[in-house]
């Protein structure tokens, strides 16, 4: 059987999802790692093992639901990376803060966005975590981060829980533009496009030099996704 260390290690490398910044420089969410695990606290380690009985032990006995590790997560976002979902039902009826970023600026939606953890995130709205925060250090949300890797069926969810289709983040990429610049023009980078037209994405909201996603997709050479935006008007 794998040890304690070796199987926190096995999860972190599961569940740490890495994406590429626009710069060409690697940045990602950060799950914790073996070393961070293994020196947790009670209430921090049950949330990441999933140990609903030492949660529900901690919690009763009065530790703080919404205690912190070194990297500023909560044991809503280790239960998050870990997909611990009894745990995470657990820490939000005890009053979790669904909305608490981490210190990357990611909440438990976006992390689960990233993950493209269908599940957890059909959980996570479902108990009140909110698709509309800004998180990451681009102040985006958790669609434009969907968007940008080509999670379409978390991008439906979140469409579907009302996050803001248009939010410019700091680059001044919306989630449309995001899946054009940042995808790789495949199946499901189109099937994001498809979902946030059909949900009413601005098709004339530019980037910062002016260029539209109808031009974008054109240099691309992304057919699919230029007509698809002609059909819903773009120009």
């Amino acid at each position: 059987m794998l040890s304690s260390a070796k199987r926190c290690a096995v999860v972190a490398v599961m569940v740490g999802v890495l994406a590429v910044a626009p710069s060409g420089s690697a940045t990602a969410q950060s799950p914790p790692t073996a070393a961070e695990a293994a020196s947790y606290g009670a209430l921090l380690a049950a949330a990441w093992r999933g140990d609903v009985p030492t949660l529900k032990l901690r919690l009763t006995a009065g530790d703080d639901v919404n205690t912190r590790d070194g990297h500023g997560r909560t044991p809503l976002h280790v239960a998050t990376f870990a997909r611990q979902r009894e745990a995470l039902a657990l820490l939000a009826g005890a009053g979790a803060d669904l909305a608490a970023l981490e210190n990357d600026r990611y909440d438990a939606v976006t992390i689960a966005a990233v993950a493209d953890d269908e599940d957890t995130l059909r959980l996570l709205l479902s108990l009140g975590a909110s698709a509309k925060l800004n998180t990451s250090r681009y102040d985006g949300t958790a669609l434009i981060a969907a968007a940008h890797l080509g999670h379409d069926g978390v991008v439906r969810q979140l469409i579907a829980a009302g996050a803001p289709l248009d939010h410019v983040n700091n680059l001044h990429w919306t989630a449309l533009i995001e899946a054009i610049v940042l995808g790789d023009g495949g199946k499901r980078h189109v099937a994001v496009v498809e979902a946030l037209l059909g949900a009413g994405a601005n098709t004339q909201l530019a980037d910062r030099s002016g260029t539209t996603p109808l031009a974008l997709a054109r240099a691309r050479g992304y057919d699919a996704m230029v007509q698809m935006l002609l059909r819903a008007g773009a120009r």
